[in-house]
Order: C-alpha cells, then structure tokens, then sequence
C-alpha cells in the first residue's frame, strides 16, 4: 500500500504515529504539505514517510489516499486535484457524507469513511467505517478496534460519542480540584484518580454481559456513598441536560457543522 494523506493534522499525525509503532509498519506514507510543521516532524522521525510538494503530488504517488481536512475548507480544497478511478479514498472528514465527498473527488468508485480518535497514535480507541470495507478494517484493525456499520444514520449516532471527551476529562478534573482543595497533593490526588478511572473503564469490557446501569447499582449500595451522589445528580437532571446536548451534538453533525475534535487540516 501506497497510503497519502490529503491535509496533515492532529489526526493524521495520530495515523502515522500509530502505524508505525505496528509491527508490521512498512507501508509508505506521503503527506501534503499542508501544516508543514507537523509534516516535516513525522517525516524526520520516520524514513518512509515523506513531503510531497503539493497535494496533487500526493494523488499521483499513491493508490489510497485519507482526506483529512478541515469540513469548511473541503471544497475548496479537492476541487481542481485530479483523483484516478482506482483510487481507493478514505474520508476522515465526519460531517460531509460519502456521497457529497464521491461528487467532489469524481471518477473514483472506491469511497469510505472511516472516524479514527486521536488515541490511534498508542492503538487505543475504535474506528468506525462506513460502509464496511475489508482493506480498510484490516488497516485500521492493526491501530485498535474496528466497528463496521452498513447506514449513515448509525454512522452519525456514534459519530456524537466523540463530544463527550472534554466533559469526561473536565468531570475528572472537578474531583482532582476537589482533593486538592482538602489537603490532598496534586500528584497524589492524580495519580489516585488515574488508576481507579482507568480501573472503571476496564468494567464493561471484563462484564460484556452487563449493562452500564447495572454496573452503576452494582455501586449505588441503597444508603452508599456512590448512591447519594448519583441520586442527587439525578435529581438536579443533570443526566437529561447531558442527553439534550448529545442531541444538539447530533443535529450538529447531520446538518454538517460538527464541532471540531482537533487540528485535523
């Protein structure tokens, strides 16, 4: 595989960084000049991942090629660059369908999109294609987990999951406020958190049977501490405001304005 990249951000750099700590990491990579600095780093650190001149370069070079520019700059961009029917084209640009990207990147007849997460850099996280596509799950399968899904619509939904990161990291920072404010040490109180946090996160996965709910009541002893604070956020309908932003969220990436996870362009 000749694997280019149209646009060189955070999440292509995450890409790379992650393929090429696979063991098996021989594909070649060109990059478009786009973000020079982030380009010039990733080719510096790896001897088979080079800067082409211009993005038309990248085209000409190589069978498959990852879009990975910035939705409001998509147009302007791959008009004018002239794709190859055999291309094989991923898009990493969430908020365009496969079908508005298909009509501006004419004649290739191989489209996917796929939505890789930063965390691929360590071949953490999933990746969800769509529709399902062999190569491309056996590409992204060696940089962590793959969900294949056949409607855009489903596409979409799990496309909102990618909003909550900020307020997950924002809940954790209020607890590590909170211990610092009584008498805990910074590094202490972190560290105390990391390890319980990322014992949590491992639940669902040691109990597949199990629900999310069930797991909290396996927490919320009638009369505990963790039901005390569950009840309370409950009752001040914290947990609906949550679900009404996922739903301002969704009407967000169905309308095509999704906010932005990172430097992507």
């Amino acid at each position: 595989m000749k694997l280019g990249f149209i646009g060189t951000g955070a999440l292509t750099a995450a890409i790379v960084t992650g393929l090429k700590s696979a063991a098996d990491n021989s594909v070649t990579v060109l990059l478009s000049p786009r973000n020079q600095e982030i380009a010039a780093s990733l080719a510096l650190r790896y001897r088979d991942v080079r800067v082409a001149p211009d993005n038309q370069a990248v085209l000409d070079s190589c069978d498959t090629v990852m879009l990975a520019v910035w939705p409001q700059i998509a147009h302007e961009v791959l008009t004018g660059l002239r794709f190859r029917r055999d291309h094989h084209v991923v898009s990493l640009i969430a908020t365009l369908s496969r079908e508005e990207i298909a009509t501006l990147i004419a004649p290739v007849e191989h489209v996917t999109k796929a939505l890789p997460m930063p965390m691929i850099a360590h071949r953490q996280g999933a990746t969800i294609i769509c529709p399902p596509d062999r190569r491309m799950a056996a590409f992204f399968g060696r940089l962590g987990k793959v969900i294949e899904v056949d409607d855009p619509s489903e596409f979409d939904a799990l496309s909102v999951v990618t909003a909550s990161f900020a307020s997950y990291f924002k809940y954790l920072d209020t607890i590590h406020g909170w211990l610092k404010e009584h008498g805990v040490a910074d590094a202490q109180a972190r560290d105390y958190i990391v390890t319980i946090f990322k014992a949590l996160a491992n639940a669902p996965e040691t109990t597949p049977d199990t629900g999310f709910m069930d797991l909290a009541q396996d927490y919320a002893t009638r009369g505990g501490l963790n039901e005390q604070i569950l009840r309370e956020l409950t009752a001040r309908n914290v947990f609906d405001a949550f679900a009404e932003s996922l739903d301002g969220v969704h009407r967000r990436i169905s309308a095509g304005a999704a906010p932005r996870i990172g430097p992507q362009s």
